[in-house]
């Protein structure tokens, strides 16, 4: 059970009245809440559509608190506002398949460069297998990155919205290889990976961390997305094929 399900049930508030005041007061809740997500996704996501979804998620938190059960009603509201903009963000058609299809075939790439060089792919040796300029693949891992939350291998976003989309499988053998692909990404892209996730950094910030630009923070937690697909079809297409590849890079 989660903690917005353990305080649902009915309103022990009384009159429609208090639920119309809650909504007043935690209208900014709703906005704090919109713009730090937004922090994290990409420029076409419009703040607006963010703070629409969140108030939904704000009256439906008013009209079933129950102010007995122990948790604030910001608490609670805010996990039902953050529930309700990535059901909405998820509902969204802002990935192009194209995004896919390239980020896809990054990953492939880097697949089969590590597995030749036994070492981290770098960015030159990626675009040149691709047929692409460095401009074009910084491009490609940028929009890797920005499509995310909507489609990661298929992984589903927790109702607080902001941890990583690969730890909701519930396979514990592929979470161990997930760690074991993180913990061997290269220094930089291993850092953005925690500031981005474990410690809710957004890009500007992880940017300002690593003396880089926005967009370079971009492109490296792209660059280590795709690493992190190709080195897990690794784990997928057998134990030996990752066991080659990751003694290769130690």
């Amino acid at each position: 059970m989660n903690a917005a399900s353990a305080y649902g049930g009915p309103r022990q508030l009384g009159a429609a009245g208090d639920a119309a005041d809650l909504v007043t007061r935690h209208a900014e809740l709703v906005k704090r809440i919109a713009y730090h997500l937004a922090g994290r996704l990409p420029p076409s996501v419009e703040i607006d559509d963010l703070v629409q979804a969140g108030m939904l998620g704000l009256l439906e938190a008013a009209s079933n608190y129950a102010a007995n059960r122990g948790a604030s009603f910001e608490t609670y509201a805010g996990i039902r506002i953050r529930g309700a903009m990535i059901d909405a963000l998820r509902k969204l058609d802002w990935a192009p398949r194209s995004v896919h299809r390239k980020a896809r075939a990054v990953a492939a790439a880097v697949q089969e460069i590590e597995r030749l060089t036994g070492r981290d792919a770098r960015d030159t040796e990626i675009a040149e297998r691709l047929g692409v300029t460095l401009e074009e693949y910084h491009s490609i891992v940028q929009d890797a990155a920005s499509c995310r939350l909507a489609a990661l291998d298929d992984a589903a976003v927790t109702v607080e919205g902001e941890a990583d989309p690969f730890l909701e499988t519930a396979d514990d053998e592929f979470r161990g290889a997930l760690a074991g692909a993180i913990d061997g990404l290269p220094e930089r892209e291993r850092l953005v990976m925690s500031l981005y996730y474990s410690e809710g950094l957004n890009l500007k910030e992880i940017g300002a961390v690593l003396r880089v630009t926005e967009s370079r923070a971009c492109q490296l937690h792209g660059q280590a997305l795709v690493r992190l697909k190709a080195r897990l079809n690794e784990w997928r297409d057998g134990p030996q094929a990752g066991e080659t590849a990751r003694r290769g890079r130690q």
